[in-house]
């Protein structure tokens, strides 16, 4: 009788061959802000290399890793983007569902930035005024209730008297997750408070996955602040503004310094398991994480990415070359 081991490689060897029979092209999904830079990627390896370029989704960060890490063959993803790290939940959903050879991809840097119209006044914030503005709960009378915050000069005398409506990502995505781990919960801890969660009273709006729809409803609506990536205040700079966070500006010289406090890295996962059956995934890789890419002049970089040192792009490189997959050890949370 067949051991279980044998029986598993040969279901997933079957698996694969199906793969390969069904698509030629690259399926990558993933997050909004990883978005642009994987599309243009995408479009460059497509003209430079016979392979069919890439089919690019955008479907969040927490949405992509959900389809990544659903199993292995030709109806799930191939890569999916992220503007955050994978979570241990996650990684542990990959491994339940036979996805277990992952390669973690580190990309470079991003800004989430709190911006409005060129029109409107300009805000300087700090995380303390961002927590009071947009949390679920405040501190009243020694007690937790409803935020009654209704406008900026209430939650800080020096901001301008209007009323708070902020646009931003839904729960699923990466810009959602690091907002509130590096705005709000440290903006919490600032006024020794514990983040419990966003207003759900209107005040903060989800405006779905795509930062470009909120750079488009900012113009429209002068009232409103948006939360997006920092690449897409560099691609509209003609149309929005960023506030200062800290007094500190979002500029690609405040992020790649880490001056600009609410910053984060963006990241793709590749499932090793489809490299060798779906065509062309190791040289999308390679042209993804090239100089002519990612290195300081490179062409994802002129639409907003902030690069990787070199000694950091040195060991990506490393990484990706020798195929070296995530143990679980990583400092997932």
């Amino acid at each position: 009788m067949k051991s279980r081991t044998t029986l598993a490689l040969a279901a997933l060897c079957a698996t694969m061959a199906t793969a390969a029979a069904a698509r030629d092209e690259i399926r990558i999904v993933g997050s909004s802000t990883v978005f642009p830079f994987s599309t243009a990627v995408a479009e460059q390896f497509g003209k430079k290399t016979a392979f069919a370029t890439p089919v690019v989704e955008s479907t969040g960060s927490g949405g992509g890793l959900k389809l990544f890490c659903a199993g292995v063959g030709a109806e799930h993803p191939d890569i999916t983007n992220a503007s955050r790290r994978m979570k241990m939940s996650e990684y542990r959903m990959c491994q339940e569902n036979g996805v277990t050879d992952i390669i973690e991809v580190k990309v470079g840097f991003d800004g989430i930035v709190v911006g409005n119209a060129m029109n409107a006044p300009t805000f300087d914030l700090t995380r303390a005024d961002l927590y009071r503005a947009l949390t679920a709960k405040t501190a009243q009378s020694g007690r937790m209730k409803d935020n009654a915050f209704t406008t900026w000069n209430e939650v800080n005398p020096s901001l301008p008297a209007q009323r708070i409506e902020v646009l931003g990502p839904p729960p699923t995505s990466g810009t959602r997750d690091a907002f509130e781990e590096l705005a709000m919960e440290d903006g919490a801890k600032s006024e020794g408070a514990e983040f419990d969660g966003m207003r759900e009273d209107g005040v903060y709006v989800e405006s779905g996955e795509n930062d470009n729809l909120i750079v488009s409803k900012l113009e429209s609506n002068p009232g409103a602040l948006g939360i997006f990536g920092y690449s897409f205040l560099d691609q509209n700079a003609d149309r929005i503004k960023g506030a200062r966070i800290e007094g500190v500006e979002p500029t690609f010289e405040n992020i790649a310094s880490g001056e600009y406090p609410v910053s984060r890295s963006l990241w793709f996962y590749v499932k090793k398991a489809h490299i060798d059956v779906i065509p062309g995934i190791e040289e999308y890789v390679a042209e993804f994480i090239s100089d002519a890419a990612i290195g300081e002049d490179g062409y994802a970089v002129e639409k907003g990415l902030i690069p990787l040192t070199d000694d950091e792009l040195d060991d990506l490189k490393s990484t990706v070359n020798n195929q070296v997959v995530m143990t679980g050890k990583e400092p997932l949370k």
